[in-house]
């Protein structure tokens, strides 16, 4: 007896690269600068059978190489070698916690992005763009702490701090007790200034949304009181092609009381909202959120947003505002209407991953207010965009100019990924570090 078409494993392979070839004909029509900005300039649609796929494969770095910082400053690793660091974060007294991290495995039997014969070449692809794009590799599911005491760039302790968790992501201190926001739920550990390592079992505080997890990665942070915790949660699917039940929770970001781990939802159509930061003049909480794909080179632009409590984003029903997503069934045109518009766009698949707003205390005059972002880089855009760090310069707590690169060169001469940047954050002297999950490494940028 003959297999139907869609249970025969072997033609998946075929198919699939056959996908990577057809897909590679959109290219983007509008500039650079285009998608970028408070008001950016959004096409119609470009809707094919297939998505473009155009990736930068992964090398790494070779021997002492690394990024190219922009002029004023000077760049060292302050770590190598480290497995897929995805997040940093400095403690009180200078260490520096790193997540090395990736994907959780998904649970048996379930489907990511639907079912049939499309469904599971489109799975089969996404495999193979994450494989040759750095990210297929298993979790370290560990927290590694860095100590450099004598400020030479480099780290000179390296120590594991936490280990056997589960894919975590975003990580704060309240008081002594250290938060970690794992693929599945918000755990807590007590935290002693100088503990160099966590003997303790994690406490859970409360379950975040898991399952397929086609969006894993859970940020958090924490109000200046230490009686909130903001946690970031993305959607399970593109577009909703999961159905919305298995979005329940997701693209959104969660209120959560320090004591009694009681949770409400903050702010919701996020579609994934990857890392978060407090705007240090206005104490507003901002966020930068990865937006949808296949509907063309041109769309949708990633963005830069203060989140106000209680508003609604637009996903999966429209983006940037009231641009309606017609792949969405059934269509809501009462959600449309109650969309935020996000304050400024980062430009089409740069793939935002990490902010941490800037500080006078160890940055030029010119890089003194605003944001620095970490861009992870495009797979569903031709040309390539993002795979770099920029700063977003803010006046009044709102931005004010256009992006302006500060650490550069992650691709090479082939377009080929050396690194890729992450999460980002200010050291103690008010250096920013910069997570690099391909290069495996940790950046320090500091003015010369």
């Amino acid at each position: 007896m003959t297999r139907p078409l869609s249970l025969r494993p072997s033609l998946l392979a075929p198919l699939a690269a056959a996908l990577l070839l057809a897909a590679c004909g959109d290219t983007a029509k509008l500039p650079a600068d285009a998608g970028i900005g408070p008001a950016p300039k959004l096409p119609a649609p470009h809707k094919t059978l297939l998505p473009t796929v155009k990736i930068a494969p992964a090398v790494g770095w070779t021997d002492t190489a690394g990024p190219t910082p922009a002029e004023g400053f000077a760049v060292t690793a302050l770590a190598r070698g480290l497995d897929h660091p995805r997040t940093v974060y400095t403690l009180p007294n200078g260490d520096v916690l790193v997540v090395e991290s990736n994907k959780p495995p998904k649970p048996e039997g379930s489907q990511d992005g639907g079912s049939g014969l499309f469904a599971q070449v489109r799975a089969k692809v996404m495999g193979m763009v994450q494989k040759r794009a750095g990210a297929g590799v298993p979790s370290a599911n560990r927290i590694t702490l860095l100590r450099d005491a004598d400020n030479d760039g480099v780290a000179e302790v390296r120590q594991v701090f936490m280990q056997n968790l589960v894919s975590p992501f975003g990580v704060v201190l309240v008081g002594n007790e250290l938060f970690v926001a794992n693929a599945d739920a918000l755990v807590k550990v007590p935290y002693a200034e100088g503990q160099t390592a966590i003997t303790a079992t994690p406490v859970k505080v409360t379950d975040l949304p898991a399952g397929i997890n086609h969006h894993w990665t859970k940020h958090v942070v924490a109000n200046r009181e230490g009686t909130k915790l903001y946690v970031s949660v993305g959607s399970n699917s593109n577009v909703a092609e999961n159905g919305m039940e298995a979005e329940e929770g997701r693209a959104a970001i969660w209120e959560v009381d320090v004591k009694s781990g009681e949770k409400r939802l903050f702010a919701s159509g996020l579609r994934n909202p990857t890392a978060m930061a407090w705007e240090p003049d206005t104490q507003v909480l901002w966020t930068v959120v990865n937006e949808r794909d296949e509907l063309g080179s041109d769309l949708v632009p990633d963005y830069l947003t203060s989140v106000k409590d209680g508003a609604f984003y637009g996903w999966p029903w429209s983006y940037f505002g009231g641009y309606v997503d017609a792949r969405v069934n059934p269509q809501r045109p009462d959600m449309v209407a109650k969309a935020v518009v996000p304050d400024y766009a980062l430009g089409s698949h740069h793939a935002p991953l990490g902010i941490a707003f800037s500080s006078p205390r160890g940055m030029p005059p010119e890089f003194a207010s605003g944001a620095f972002i970490g861009e992870h880089g495009s797979w569903n855009r031709n040309p390539l965009a993002g795979y770099k760090v920029v700063f977003v310069p803010f006046i009044g707590g709102r931005p004010s100019g256009a992006p302006v690169d500060v650490l550069t060169g992650f691709l090479n001469a082939d377009e080929k990924a050396q690194g890729r940047p992450v999460g980002v954050a200010l050291d103690k002297g008010g250096a920013l570090l910069v997570a690099d999950d391909v290069g495996n490494a940790v950046w320090k940028l500091k003015k010369k």
